[in-house]
């Protein structure tokens, strides 16, 4: 039996390639399915069957392209409403691929529809060798179970605790875990850096698993949420509904300096995906950064939204068609153009610059008090009440969409994040909405601890 696991960072999702004697199943294909396609090619493999193993909501799935491509079958929980043709996965359901097969387990919790696939490599014995959980089961870390319309987080961590006791649990210890996100994603909170784990292993240390008790792991999941971003609800519509192809989406548009002006003064977002340092080094005024090298579409996702049709600022056609993919990976698509000939262009053309100072820990350390200076950490509450600078305010990127922090359009403010990606964000989104007087702190909190600069650990918040 062929099997690979396809990791896409950006996103910290993990889709995966199973064969057996010349045919394939996909597992929670990613937007963009070449890759898939290239790999059965290469293994001479045809992909027969798509499984979806929940109706994903941090980004959108290319298992309708995939199957319109192949001639594939699509499979999904039988609790989906999926609008595109299917076949709908309950207990028990089957499937042979060559000498493997498949087996569903419905899981919900994460989302009524979840479901697990448990794959057996009959070539090797009939013992289940590993389960795909999807959302259910993470590495350190369970779905959260938040992202329903029609059922309460309760009534979903309800179901969640009666799936993992009552079905992944149940498996041998041996079986090898394979999930669909790994550490970084929204959809859990605690999640390990590994890619696969057991049963066995998560069942001694997967902190979720240790609450014996239905009501107390109800309570515990259900408090202090991350954020749910607003696109997550959209993006499992689309995947309901099954997404266009790729090759759908047209080109885009080339943008003078004063075509982008004009359309940041209508409001359009102009979106610079070049590194924080350079954008901080000079910019456009009032465009927001979200750098390339991170989790670029989570981000553009949370703090943009689905219908923002952002305008692109990028140093080359590879970022522009890069920052074009990923983000049609969470669903935006309609993008208003790209600045022809980069910031370059925008100087070349007289056009005004503008800058984000930057400050070390040191200097910060020696700031500190003075001239009514505010620490503004953007962080989520995890990180924060591991540790933050004791005079600090707290106000989570993830809510920037929402509110911005409540803090005097004049006070002096130097923001920061673990590394200096987030706080690169937040700086710009404060200046786009008036904020002047924004600082970025070099290295973030991390740099903070580093140098062995003063850190409280209490869960006090302030804004």
């Amino acid at each position: 039996m062929y099997f690979e696991q396809f990791y896409l960072g950006c996103l910290a999702h993990a889709s995966y390639l199973l064969g057996s004697e010349g045919e394939a199943a996909v597992i929670d294909p990613q937007r963009d399915v070449d890759i898939y396609l290239k790999a059965a090619e290469e293994q001479k493999l045809k992909i027969r069957h798509i499984f979806e193993t929940h109706l994903h909501a941090d980004f959108v799935s290319g298992h309708k392209e995939l199957a319109a491509r192949t001639g594939a079958k699509i499979y999904i929980g039988a609790k989906a409403g999926a609008a595109f043709p299917h076949v709908p996965l309950r207990d028990g359901f089957e499937l042979k691929v060559g000498k493997a097969q498949i087996k569903a387990l419905e899981t919900p919790g994460h989302t009524p529809e979840s479901t697990s696939l448990v794959v057996t490599d009959e070539d090797k014995s009939t013992r289940p060798w590993a389960v795909l959980t999807g959302d259910t089961l993470f590495i350190g870390d369970v779905g959260r179970p938040d992202l329903s319309k029609t059922y309460s987080p309760q009534e979903l961590a309800g179901m969640l605790y009666d799936s993992l006791h009552q079905k992944l649990l149940a498996l041998p210890d041996d079986v090898v875990v394979y999930p669909a996100h790994g550490a970084g994603s929204l959809c859990g909170r605690n999640m390990r850096a590994e890619r696969s784990s057991t049963i066995g292993t998560e069942r001694l240390t997967n902190y979720a698993l240790q609450i014996r008790s239905r009501d107390e792991f109800i309570r515990q999941l259900t408090s202090n949420l991350p954020a749910r971003p607003e696109y997550f609800l959209q993006d499992a519509e689309i995947n309901r509904e099954g997404a266009a192809a790729l090759i759908e989406l047209p080109p885009l548009r080339e943008l003078s300096p004063a075509e982008l002006k004009s359309l940041i003064e209508k409001g359009v977002p102009a979106l610079d995906v070049r590194p924080g340092d350079t954008f901080a080094a000079g910019h456009v005024p009032r465009s927001i950064n979200i750098a390339l090298s991170g989790q670029f579409a989570t981000w553009a996702g949370t703090v943009l939204g689905l219908a923002a049709r952002p305008a692109l600022i990028a140093d080359s056609a590879q970022q522009i068609e890069e920052a074009r993919m990923r983000l049609a990976r969470v669903g935006i698509e309609d993008v208003s153009g790209y600045l022809a000939g980069g910031f370059g262009a925008w100087k070349r053309a007289g056009s005004p610059v503008a800058e984000v100072p930057q400050l070390t820990v040191d200097d910060l350390q020696a700031r500190l008090g003075q001239n009514g200076l505010r620490v503004l950490d953007v962080r989520r509450e995890g990180e924060w009440q591991a540790g933050h600078i004791a005079e600090a305010d707290w106000w989570p990127l993830d809510k920037f969409k929402a509110a911005l922090p409540q803090i005097d359009i004049g006070t002096p403010v130097a923001v920061h994040c673990k590394s200096g990606y987030r706080s690169m964000i937040a700086c710009s989104l404060l200046k786009r909405a008036g904020y002047e007087n924004v600082t970025n702190l070099i290295g973030g909190f991390d740099a903070w601890q580093q140098a062995k600069l003063p850190c409280q650990t209490d869960a006090v918040a302030r804004v």
